[in-house]
């Protein structure tokens, strides 16, 4: 596979850049995503793991403290009350590290992404 400006050739090379505990919490999301989305294709986009189906759909990224978790602003806004609880802004959202990933939310917005991009 080609490397984009990323460096990273898919999203197994970028979970791999990290540490074990790092990874493990990657690939928890990542099967979660795969679970709600699994038409969804991977790539590396914005130098970030990326799932796509008629469009990009999320992307996440993991930080010293958090994964950043980028489901479009619309996918904030739909899902802000249950996402009030952590730090984001208009299109991401901090899942911090010493917290379980809330798996369950995250299939729901992936979900929402789904049919926001099959609509479109």
């Amino acid at each position: 596979m080609e490397k984009g400006n990323s460096g990273f050739g898919s999203m197994d090379e970028y979970i791999e850049s990290f540490p074990q505990n790092i990874q493990d919490i990657l690939n928890e999301l990542r099967e979660a995503i795969k679970e709600a989305a699994p038409e969804a294709k991977e790539k590396i986009s914005y130098q970030m793991p990326t799932f796509y189906l008629n469009g990009n759909l999320v992307h996440f990224a993991a930080y010293s403290k958090h994964i950043g978790f980028y489901p479009a602003p619309s996918g904030i806004e739909a899902f802000k009350e249950q996402l009030s609880k952590y730090k984001g802004a208009k299109g991401s959202v901090q899942f911090p590290f010493d917290e379980p990933l809330p798996l369950e939310l995250i299939k729901l917005i992936v979900k929402f992404r789904v049919n926001e991009n099959m609509n479109k």
